[in-house]
């Protein structure tokens, strides 16, 4: 891409109007998971006791986002995460979906198998070649012809494909590390532009950890290959490191050593673990999550 330009984010930007986003979230329920600066799960189950609708409350969030930040924003309302986040994606860029439990299974049916939560390309294309393409393809197995292709995944798969999400909105979870991937529907053999990439990626990252309130001892970087091989390599700072200015020097040492000269990729991340608490962060709820089911908001 020689004519491309990369311009470097305005984090403290990002981070300020995030900071006023989580603000108005948290005024309507302590439980808010924030996935990124830029999206989190509210469950508002205790909010909607007196009658109040789920879909009421996603309503006034997206109005006061807008009239408090002049930012637009989407969100999904359904019964659980997997159905809200699905929701949120729905009529973005300012937009608001439902997904009641009656319409679940409907919905999901056509979708392709990948817009399933912990269904990624590797399993896609595994998927695939039993010639199952969609939720509803995926549907006609049987749990058991799912765990012995797939191990205790394929539990996962099961219960999925038909709606099923147990998983509660966490405002504080311990997590042992926070990264993020990319794979590339090319091979990707431009050292300059794998470096931008990662550059792009450690701003999520950084972000992530900014929302959760963490930092981290140890940058890693993943590289996969054309041939699927697939190699990690790490380096542990005495310092702690949480934001681009910490990261970014360590990216083209770690590059250098998981990607040989004239080496092409398919896949690039990044992870930044042995994670502790920031002492100057703030020891505000992390989550959000909605009545009968989890509103998404992004």
């Amino acid at each position: 891409m020689p004519q491309a330009i990369f311009v470097r984010p305005r984090m403290d930007a990002y981070r300020e109007a995030s900071r006023q986003v989580m603000r108005i979230l948290r005024s309507y329920t302590a439980l808010v998971e924030p996935l990124s600066l830029d999206e989190a799960f509210l469950d508002v189950t205790a909010a909607t006791a007196s009658g109040t609708l789920a879909v009421e409350i996603a309503r006034e969030v997206l109005d006061r986002i807008h009239r408090e930040t002049e930012l637009t924003a989407s969100a999904g309302v359904s019964y659980n995460k997997l159905l809200a986040k699905l929701a949120s994606d729905w009529r973005k860029p300012h937009g608001l979906f439902v997904i009641p439990p009656e319409r679940g299974l409907a919905f999901l049916a056509p979708l392709p198998v990948g817009k399933l939560h912990g269904v990624g390309p590797a399993t896609v294309k595994r998927l695939s070649a039993m010639g199952i393409e969609t939720v509803s393809d995926l549907r006609a197995l049987s749990r058991e012809t799912l765990v012995a292709h797939f191990g205790k995944a394929g539990s996962w798969f099961y219960g999925v494909a038909r709606g099923i999400d147990d998983r509660p909105v966490q405002p504080a979870r311990q997590r042992k590390s926070v990264g993020t991937e990319r794979t590339f529907s090319e091979s990707l053999a431009d050292r300059s532009i794998m470096l931008a990439i990662l550059e792009e990626m450690t701003v999520q990252v950084a972000a992530r950890l900014e929302s959760l309130t963490l930092v981290g001892h140890t940058v890693s970087i993943k590289a996969r290959f054309p041939d699927f091989t697939t190699v990690t390599r790490a380096r542990t700072e005495g310092e702690i490191v949480g934001d681009l200015e910490s990261i970014g020097p360590l990216l083209l040492e770690l590059l250098d050593r998981a990607v040989p000269f004239g080496a092409s990729v398919r896949l690039l991340g990044i992870t930044v673990s042995g994670l502790a608490q920031s002492q100057t962060a703030s020891r505000g709820a992390h989550q959000m999550s909605l009545l009968d089911g989890i509103l998404n908001w992004r």
